[in-house]
């Protein structure tokens, strides 16, 4: 599983995730980006393996695949009041903002509220771009898996709406298991079992903390 042992304090979960709140742009994607920089490259909370089965988890369940990753960092360092603060702390700086945007947008109209709403639809293609670059390099190391990615790709992009998502999700898995059944070895598996003993880590902390 990899990653440092170190346990954190909840205020201490609450201020990285508050951070990374306020200086991740985009979407869910470019969060998984911004999120595997700080707790897989910088911070060493867990391996890349780990968060890679970690991702592909989320991107499984319903609902959204960062929220979801986030709290489950912090489930690992602080049990669930990690988590909690983890998920507080990374939605809140939105939540704030959005509601402070819904408020005064009916102030902000005409040609430079246009231009700027422009302006970062424009940043969000470039912070989501870099994020999926980030991630590719490590998920996708050979041509098996580039041809997974791409066709994963081509079904959302022509199946529009969720049934392209959940088709595209089996497709994936297919092709998959068909390289599991063919034994080859391929580098930098994700690994869904380290993931489970990353999450059961947290659980374990949790349980020290109340005895």
């Amino acid at each position: 599983m990899g990653g440092t042992g170190k346990q954190h304090s909840g205020w201490e979960i609450f201020g990285i995730f508050l951070r990374l709140g306020l200086t991740s742009f985009g979407g869910p994607i470019a969060h998984l980006g911004y999120f595997r920089d700080e707790f897989v490259v910088r911070r060493q909370w867990v391996d890349e393996h780990a968060y890679a089965g970690l991702v592909g988890l989320c991107q499984f369940l319903p609902g959204p695949a960062s929220s979801q990753v986030g709290f489950a960092l912090g489930l690992s360092r602080r049990g669930l009041a990690g988590g909690l603060a983890a998920w507080l702390g990374f939605t809140l700086p939105s939540a704030v903002l959005l509601f402070a945007f819904a408020t005064l947008s009916a102030a902000f109209t005409g040609a430079a509220a246009d231009a700027a709403i422009h302006g970062l639809k424009i940043v969000a293609v470039a912070v989501v771009a870099q994020a999926l670059w980030g991630m590719a390099r490590s998920l996708t190391p050979d041509l098996q898996r580039i041809a997974i990615a791409a066709a994963a790709a081509l079904t959302v992009s022509l199946l529009a709406g969720s049934f392209g998502q959940i088709a595209s999700g089996v497709h994936a898995a297919c092709h998959g298991w068909q390289l599991l059944l063919s034994g080859r070895q391929l580098a930098a598996t994700p690994r869904l079992d380290a993931a489970a003993g990353f999450l059961r880590n947290g659980q374990e902390n949790q349980t020290s903390e109340g005895n």
